[in-house]
């Protein structure tokens, strides 16, 4: 983590704590300072021992989560200890002109640049090389905003994104918490510096304004912390708003510690709060868990267990917090921790892809000691380096060569992403080829004439080529047809022609979507328009789900209830599908609440029903477990044995309430199309059918294949939409 470990050794003395302000007109006459406190090391071993234990806490987390299941929380740690130092060093080196923000930033980045490139260009190097190419281009955008110190909004937007949400993280996605110190670096010298003005303008005494703002900005920013965890916590993790607080904690302190009016009055009980402090650490370490809300309220333990480490360690030099965190190998693996964190999560993704295998007991070993190996070398030869470019290898512009090398890293990432922009586009015009050939085996025909007569070809690329797959949604994702949590309104997108005969409405969550391609191949032939309800995430249901924030599980409700109300009247035909995407509440699981969801469909069949309306259910589509991963990745991978991207039909066949429901409800005018076959043959489900990649990740199916099922769909359609155009509504 980016805490510039030589940034700040120790606190000094209460007199040198303002010399840059002086002379300054105060309101109350300044307390004389106490003695200056012996001479103290260079380097604060207190503050080496936390950071270690803040970068262990981490790595075993990756490495071992179910050893240390709330680790996470040494990234607060760290946030509490970068806020602490650099609060130090602009307190007592504040700024006070354009050109000392500059000369700031510049230490900054000559301290902090080198190695998070240097790590950055590698990890993307790497990637290319073992990774596949559906993982290409989302590494490569990540790479480019860690590199600009962006990457935590880039997550935060991808969190709240449905299609993104449950992509398998990349080799760089723990830059995130480098962006938010980083986004910290720069606004903090000038909220100090515009303090230090004011305070001049206001003739007001320097650090007590700004431990006043200071105060101010960590209580708003826990107060949204709070808020935010519980509102959108999804998105809340990576904010830099919500996060400001804990850097602004360690500052706090740092504010006090170098007041000579108030740290005189710090309690000598402080030096005793290290041990709980330290006991705050571990127990969040060891208590907390990916099921804990956090930020929010949680995050206060750790938080405040650092102040009170860093406190103790401040007021009692050389005392037992220091003794204590300053033995080996604590100060060792202090020393090298900004090295160890940037190298341990890029090994621990890349190695799977390296060896072709899944991370064994040896393999978590060793990557804790390549770690090891390569934050040494990083710290002798380019962190050092850097921040002592008079001596060591670097003799001369050390900040240019930084700038330098950060424009190199995002253009090799716009270049990655160049590249895989040119595969996809070549293998869209094979796609267009390839569907417009007639050919008897070519997507779902070749189940329909049966695997003997259309034996898969290993010479033949599958279509879209994998790093297209990925992308091949449908249109309803590019024409914004889709409702989003919190679902504040109902979105509606019509397709067709205006004129058509018959009028059918697609109703449900994304797996109702991805038939849209199969729908749009039989507009013209069956005569009819099609209007969408969809919405991510949430089933045309009376059954309360599970949602993260609980309010959008009411909000879901709510859209269901206007769909239902919209598409009552209007439609001759209701076409429905879901994906059974959450459990539903009061339930430990989905097999438990199978009954309760296969009922809330029924309640809503049963509105359609009473109202005169067809309503024609698919079946959902089988799709193996999310720990298979994306098929698409799978394809990149084993272009020459696609087989593996298959699996038995009894694991990828998953039990459906709405069907379930559809055919309880026992009426002629609600009928059931199961395409299962077109997946699956009876003993093996697969993931590329017919030549055509059948999935864009792990459940959605892919355009291409959709429109190859659409002679598969017709009768049923057609039976149905004749069915209902002759009906007379009761």
């Amino acid at each position: 983590m980016a805490t510039d470990l030589h940034l700040e050794p120790t606190i000094r003395p209460p007199e040198a704590a303002e010399p840059e302000l002086e002379p300054v007109a105060e309101v109350e006459p300044e307390p004389q300072p106490e003695p200056p406190p012996a001479p103290q090391p260079s380097v604060r071993l207190d503050i080496q021992g936390l950071r270690a234990i803040a970068v262990l806490a981490v790595v075993v987390y990756h490495l071992w989560p179910g050893l240390l299941p709330g680790g996470f929380i040494g990234v607060d740690a760290f946030f509490v200890i970068s806020g602490f130092l650099i609060t130090s060093h602009l307190l007592r080196e504040p700024p006070r002109t354009a050109r000392d923000l500059v000369a700031f930033w510049g230490r900054r980045a000559r301290r902090l640049l080198p190695a998070s490139l240097l790590v950055l260009g590698a990890t993307l190097a790497a990637t290319v090389a073992f990774a596949p190419v559906t993982h290409w281009a989302r590494a490569a955008g990540q790479v480019i905003t860690s590199a600009l110190y962006v990457q935590n909004w880039r997550l935060s937007a991808d969190a709240v994104d449905y299609l993104n949400a449950t992509d398998p993280p990349t080799a760089v996605q723990h830059f995130w918490s480098l962006s938010v110190e980083e986004q910290f670096y720069l606004a903090w010298p000038i909220l100090i510096l515009a303090v230090a003005l004011a305070a001049r303008v206001m003739k007001r005494h320097v650090t007590r304004l700004i431990a006043t703002v200071v105060t101010v900005v960590v209580a708003a920013s826990f107060a949204a912390s709070v808020w935010v965890t519980a509102t959108s916590p999804v998105s809340a993790y990576f904010s830099t708003p919500v996060r400001i607080w804990e850097l602004g904690a360690g500052g706090l302190l740092a504010a006090v510690l170098l007041s000579d009016e108030w740290r005189p009055r710090l309690p000598a009980v402080w030096s005793l709060a290290a041990g709980a402090g330290l006991a705050a650490i571990g127990w969040s370490a060891w208590g907390y868990s990916a099921a804990t809300p956090f930020p929010g309220w949680a995050a206060a333990l750790p938080v405040a267990g650092c102040v009170a480490v860093l406190a103790a360690g401040a007021l009692h030099p050389g005392g037992p917090v220091e003794r204590l965190l300053g033995r080996q190998p604590l100060a060792f693996l202090g020393d090298i921790s900004y090295s160890v964190y940037l190298w341990h999560w890029p090994l621990l993704i890349l190695l799977p892809h390296a060896t072709g295998r899944p991370l064994g007991a040896l393999d978590r070993v060793g990557i804790l000691a390549a770690t090891i190996v390569l934050a040494v070398a990083t710290k002798r030869l380019v962190e050092d380096p850097f921040r002592r470019p008079g001596t060591g290898w670097l003799r001369r512009g050390p900040f240019r060569i930084a700038a330098i090398g950060m424009v190199v890293v995002v253009a090799a990432g716009f270049a990655v992403i160049r590249d895989v922009d040119s595969r996809r586009s070549e293998a869209l015009a094979v796609v267009e080829e390839a569907v417009s050939v007639p050919n008897p085996c070519f997507g779902a025909a070749a189940l329909a004439l049966g695997a003997q007569q259309c034996p898969a070809d290993p010479a033949v690329r599958p279509v879209p080529y994998a790093a297209q797959a990925q992308n091949d949604l449908n249109v309803a994702y590019a024409d914004d047809c889709f409702d989003y949590p919190p679902f504040p309104k109902t979105t509606t997108c019509t397709y067709g022609r205006p004129d058509a005969k018959v009028s059918i409405a697609l109703v449900g969550n994304s797996h109702a979507g991805h038939w849209l391609p199969a729908l749009l191949a039989l507009t013209d032939r069956l005569d009819f328009k099609i209007t969408t309800y969809l919405a991510s995430g949430c089933n045309v249901s009376t059954t309360r789900m599970r949602w993260e924030p609980n309010s959008d599980a009411t909000a879901c409700l709510a859209w269901a209830q206007r769909v239902v109300a919209a598409t009552e009247h209007g439609y001759d035909l209701v076409v429905t599908s879901a994906y059974p995407s959450r459990i539903p509440a009061g339930f430990k699981d989905r097999v438990e609440g199978f009954d309760a969801v296969r009922d809330g469909h029924r309640d809503m069949i049963d509105r359609w029903i009473a109202t005169g309306t067809d309503v024609l259910v698919i079946r959902d589509t089988p799709h193996p477990a999310n720990d298979f991963g994306p098929i698409p990745d799978c394809v990149a991978a084993h272009e020459t044995d696609v087989s593996r991207c298959s699996g038995p039909r009894t694991d990828w066949v998953w039990p459906d309430p709405l069907s379930t429901a559809a055919t309880d409800a026992r009426n002629p005018h609600v009928v059931v199309v199961d395409l299962t076959d077109f997946f699956c043959d009876p003993q093996t489900c697969y993931g590329v059918i017919g030549g055509v990649i059948a999935f864009s990740d792990v459940h959605h199916m892919t355009q291409t294949y959709g429109r190859t099922l659409a002679p598969y769909l017709a009768p049923a359609l057609a039976a149905a939409i004749d069915r209902a155009v002759g009906r007379q509504p009761s």
